[in-house]
């Protein structure tokens, strides 16, 4: 399978630099595998396509301010944007600047030390904080967009979803910042299910795949959990006959890896831990019956994933009409709803 199987065609001018007011004001492309033809809605509107008995399950995972900046001993800047926290006072960060080499030490505006513990490859570095850093990334830390935004985000809770609350993410599962509370509110009243998940999206969720073969790539591992309460709503659903309908690639990817853990006679099990789940069209889902995504990045393990779900051929079809019908692509993008 060659990853430029998976490439597409993407003016820059589809690639969506603000998001739109109400979140739920979106629009959304519906795609149903068991149909021919596409349909065409708004975000608000995705209620038509759900039915009692369903499940939505969501990443309550929260985007840290993880963007920093650091001063060299000779007074030199140096932005850091942190990855991942490896314990308390260590973290794998993406460190910009020549010489920064294991033992180089730089300080923070309010004179927390920051040590260069060891090159990862790339400009990745294992950094250690000389105290605990959550607080000052709370009053100093920056939003970190992906690269291919270019405007200032002006309100820094539009890249969180309404109901993030668990810290620890360097990039929203954007997918998730469609629902508003009104939105989410009118889909339980009707009976549809909301389950909770967590996964800490890394960075390397929206990097492209640069293997020739794409079978050959490693993916990145990012942790995540299901709780025995959310596992029980799952299998629950999934018994008295609703469709399991994640929200993200992200919860895709937690609930496929907690379905390899199930016991016969359940789709899921409870499961924490870190996830390394490279899905690729041939791969067979467990436990997922539908999903929302955004529109991804060409040769990105995403756009691989909801081919598999898809088929790869229908999917590129479908990108293709979205350009052609100027939708928003990526983060702050619209949304496809996969039947």
């Amino acid at each position: 399978m060659k990853t430029s199987d998976f490439d597409y065609h993407l003016p820059p001018e589809r690639i969506a630099q603000t998001p739109v007011e109400p979140r739920h004001s979106s629009r959304l492309l519906v795609l149903d595998r068991s149909k021919t033809e596409l349909e065409h809605t708004t975000f608000w509107n995705i209620t038509d396509y759900l039915r009692p008995g369903d499940l939505l399950v969501v990443n309550r995972t929260r985007v840290i301010p993880a963007r920093i900046h650091a001063c060299k001993e000779t007074g030199g800047r140096v932005e850091i944007l942190l990855l991942k926290r490896l314990d308390i006072l260590n973290w794998e960060a993406l460190v910009g600047g020549k010489r920064l080499v294991p033992g180089k030490t730089l300080q923070l505006e309010n004179g927390t030390a920051v040590t260069i513990e060891a090159d990862l490859g790339g400009s990745r570095r294992q950094v250690s904080f000389s105290e605990p850093v959550e607080a000052y990334l709370e009053q100093r830390g920056e939003m970190p967009l992906p690269p291919y935004i270019h405007e200032r985000l002006q309100n820094p809770d539009r890249y969180q979803t309404v109901y993030a609350d668990q810290p620890g993410s360097a990039a929203a599962p954007t997918a998730g910042l469609h629902f508003t509370p009104q939105l989410l509110t009118r889909i339980k009243e009707m009976g549809v299910g909301l389950a909770e998940i967590t996964l800490h999206v890394g960075l390397d969720t929206f990097a492209p795949v640069t293997e020739e073969n794409a079978d050959k790539h490693i993916i990145h591992t990012e942790w995540c959990e299901v709780t025995e309460e959310t596992a029980g709503q799952i299998n629950s659903a999934k018994s008295t006959g609703g469709r399991i309908i994640p929200v993200g690639t992200t919860s895709v990817r937690t609930l496929e890896s907690a379905a390899r853990a199930a016991l016969p006679g359940q789709v899921v099990a409870p499961y924490q831990g870190s996830t390394g789940l490279f899905i690729l069209p041939g791969y067979s889902f467990k436990a997922v019956d539908a999903m929302v995504t955004n529109f991804h990045l060409p040769k990105s393990s995403l756009i691989m994933l909801v081919s598999a779900f898809a088929g790869r051929e229908r999917i590129l079809a479908t990108y293709q009409t979205a350009v052609e019908m100027q939708y928003r692509f990526f983060s702050f993008g619209d949304a496809m709803l996969i039947l």
